[in-house]
């Protein structure tokens, strides 16, 4: 593989690790960004990983949204679980619930947990590779319609990743393919954390 050839398929890759060094520092500055930027090349070429990189895309405008859109969840998210900490009521119920989501790439699925487990109220617990399955753990929900507006934030994220990283056919699929819950409920129900059911 040529030298800029290889460069293209770790752009997303030196990307996305910049951007959580940035995060896991707090602040945004020149001093984070170029150490970072160090830090993402020596551990991409000392500890490479395998070819999962292969026919990904990086798309700007895309990426820009995304990042974008995945700070102000930082933000909204940190300001909401530290309310419901605080909160005489405190948090009174979570849930897990399993999203079936439409691409079908192994970068692009860890993109996206990792992308859910950064953002606070939520992790994924279980990543099901052959039916490109999530299950995610959601720190709290008030009622169903709550759960529900909660699993279509996981789709949305995916959405975003795709778009930012993805390949034509990843988008292409991503458009083609019907969003869970479309034709209503799908699979069997996942209880609560106080024992309640949370429909799949």
């Amino acid at each position: 593989m040529s030298g800029a050839m290889r460069l293209r398929h770790q752009l997303p890759v030196l990307t996305w690790l910049v951007l959580i060094w940035i995060l896991l520092w707090g602040t945004l500055s020149w001093a984070n960004l170029l150490s970072g930027l160090l830090v993402a090349v020596l551990v991409t070429n000392v500890l490479p990983l395998p070819a999962v990189m292969a026919g990904a895309r990086l798309h700007p405008v895309a990426l820009l949204r995304f990042a974008g859109y995945f700070l102000k969840d930082l933000t909204v998210s940190s300001a909401q679980v530290a309310w419901q900490a605080i909160r005489p009521s405190g948090m009174q119920q979570g849930a897990i619930i399993a999203v079936q989501l439409r691409t079908d790439s192994d970068l692009l699925l860890t993109l996206i947990a990792e992308s859910l487990t950064l953002v606070p109220g939520s992790i994924v617990l279980d990543l099901d590779r052959p039916r490109r399955t999530l299950g995610v753990h959601l720190l709290h929900v008030d009622d169903m319609d709550d759960v529900e507006r909660q699993r279509a934030g996981v789709l949305t994220m995916e959405k975003r990743v795709v778009r930012a990283f993805g390949t034509k056919e990843d988008i292409a699929r991503l458009e083609d393919t019907p969003r869970q819950g479309d034709d209503g409920p799908v699979g069997e129900p996942v209880s609560g954390s106080d024992g309640a059911e949370v429909s799949r």
